[in-house]
């Protein structure tokens, strides 16, 4: 049985350059959110792309798995900061997420640089978005332990 399930609807109408869609999560957490070709590639204008989406996810579950590492070590984190840049390149006559960035920053009262470090690796292996995208995607973590 699984731990959790999550689900999202979309629905797109028109072509790719012109057509439009609106998606709604099973939580409805996010309500309804708009998504076009031009604001996945050009300016969003208010609205998302499965970019943005993907970098929401990756920052979340690694914030999530970095504060059960520092937990399980005896830190727990009084704040972690993580900003995610998902790269959208054109590969092979088509497009292709290349990269992913997390700039992490992290308060941990207690915590020393080693045991820091020795955390996001942890966490780089155990975060399940990270092995969700990992061979595919590359992932670059910048980490930085505020004294």
């Amino acid at each position: 049985m699984a731990t959790a399930e999550r689900s999202a609807k979309l629905i797109w109408e028109g072509d790719l350059p012109s057509g439009s869609g609106t998606f709604t999560t099973g939580s409805g957490a996010m309500g309804e959110m708009p998504v076009t070709w031009a604001s996945r590639t050009q300016s969003p204008e208010g609205k998302t792309s499965p970019e943005e989406l993907i970098a929401a996810a990756h920052a979340s579950c690694y914030a999530m798995a970095l504060s059960h590492t520092l937990g399980q070590d005896g830190h727990t984190p009084e704040r972690l900061e993580v900003d995610a840049v998902c790269t959208l390149d054109e590969a092979g006559g088509g497009f292709k997420i290349t990269s992913m960035t997390l700039n992490v920053t992290a308060d941990v009262p207690g915590a020393d640089e080693d045991g820091f470090r020795k955390a996001i690796e942890a966490t780089n292996q155990g975060c399940p978005v990270s092995n969700a995208l990992r061979g595919n995607v590359d992932i670059d973590v910048n980490a930085t332990l505020n004294q």
